[in-house]
């Protein structure tokens, strides 16, 4: 197109000077000069007739333009909608899965870093998502330049190009603030004045030169309302604003040239005080892309944490992180879980801790025997029996002190630091 529009420009161009010449010679009436006034404006007639042609064929050019990049954004839509709402919500909940003890191949998100789109978008060369709709914008912010150079717009056609602008912008906006994730979560039971870890990582970082103006990350701790807040408003309301102090929770992103990672660790956090008991991580940062044109503020939650202060709380905050790793929704309020579960997954979950813990699953007899306790020895094997979060860790055993979770968690624990062996060996 800027070579049609440069070759509409010289034609223009000389046109002008062909009606200078004109002009001209009409002010100089003699034989002479109404010869040169019919051989200039024959050339005048035939210039204009090109630029006519040109002008149609810009026009239809731009429209054609304007069509295939709306149709490539849409198709980048439908692809990052693919990779994001299914394949890292997918590596987000196996990652939730495990820490009930499922299987769990961090690895998978290499492969998510470096999801190709040749098939999808039918292209030879393989690029990644995050390079395609940065062209993608660099090509309209390319088209927008040239109708600037040349006002030529269709009459009674809308001008796409600034919806589309702004709607490319937003979609680069959701891909940066989506890969912005906690590779390694933090512990979901934290114990003030403990030392811990985690790793923040930018699957995109490399791709769009983040690491060019390494981004600083920020770790807080917040309240379940604050959570809520947050995902409403995109924002904590006050700066800073936290329900907690950590130690050590500031951290300069740094890019690996030979995994292409944009990531931080944070080794040596310690959380000091505490305001309420249970509480969720947040980091956040700020990103500059594109050489300082695009700033994205970005934030992302950790799984839940509980925060307990003395050993003895810790089953009780083990039964919290349990049942929410296991049963909560995709997408849910902050920290919505189901009241009552079917049994046959409650089983289930028990039977990843127990392996976990102890290196071997429970049997068909364990989980019945286990069914017949937490039921208080009205489990009905026939029908899909609902447990609730009250007989899980609330009520005490019949004629006990102890509910059914302290009692199976003191089971596991037993079963791992002393009988783990016999208990492998079957």
């Amino acid at each position: 197109m800027e070579q049609e529009q440069e070759a509409f420009a010289l034609q223009y161009h000389e046109c002008t000077k062909i009606n200078a010449h004109l002009q001209q010679l009409t002010t100089q009436p003699n034989a002479q000069s109404a010869a040169n006034i019919q051989k200039f404006q024959r050339q005048k007639e035939l210039l204009e007739q090109v630029l006519n042609q040109k002008v149609a064929g810009l026009m239809q050019l731009r429209l054609a333009l304007g069509e295939k990049l709306k149709e490539t954004y849409q198709l980048l839509t439908q692809l990052q909608t693919h990779v994001l709402d299914e394949e890292l919500i997918r590596w987000k909940r196996e990652q939730q899965l495990a820490g009930n003890g499922a299987n769990f191949n961090p690895n998978l998100l290499d492969t998510i870093q470096e999801w190709y789109t040749n098939l999808a978008l039918g292209i030879s060369k393989c690029e990644s998502l995050a390079e395609l709709i940065w062209l993608n914008r660099q090509q309209i912010k390319e088209v927008e330049r040239l109708k600037q150079k040349l006002a030529l717009d269709p009459p009674g056609v809308a001008d796409v190009l600034p919806q589309l602008l702004a709607e490319i912008t937003q979609l680069l906006s959701t891909l940066v603030t989506s890969t912005f994730i906690i590779e390694k979560q933090p512990p979901q039971v934290m114990k003030t004045n403990t030392r811990f870890t985690a790793t923040v990582r930018l699957l995109v970082g490399g791709k769009l030169n983040v690491h060019m103006t390494p981004p600083q990350v920020k770790v807080t701790i917040i309240s379940e309302s604050q959570a809520n807040m947050l995902l409403k408003n995109d924002k904590l309301g006050k700066s800073g604003e936290s329900s907690g102090e950590i130690l050590n929770n500031t951290g300069t992103m740094e890019y690996q040239q030979a995994t292409r990672q944009l990531s931080v660790s944070f080794r040596n956090m310690q959380l000091k005080k505490i305001k309420r008991a249970e509480k969720k991580g947040t980091e956040s940062s700020q990103f500059s892309v594109g050489g300082g044109e695009l700033m994205f503020q970005v934030w992302t939650l950790s799984l839940p944490v509980v925060v307990i202060v003395h050993g003895n709380q810790e089953p009780h905050a083990w039964a919290t992180v349990t049942w929410d790793n296991a049963f909560s929704e995709p997408g849910r309020v902050p920290f919505a879980v189901p009241d009552k579960v079917s049994w046959a997954k409650v089983a289930e979950t028990l039977s990843l801790k127990f392996k976990a813990a102890t290196g071997r699953p429970l049997t068909e007899d364990n989980m019945r025997f286990l069914a017949e306790k937490a039921f208080r020895g009205n489990y009905n094997e026939t029908n899909n029996s609902m447990l609730s979060w009250a007989q899980f860790c609330k009520e005490p055993l019949t004629e006990r002190n102890f509910t059914f979770w302290e009692w199976f968690y003191a089971i596991m624990k037993l079963t791992r630091e002393h009988l783990r062996g016999p208990w492998v060996d079957g």
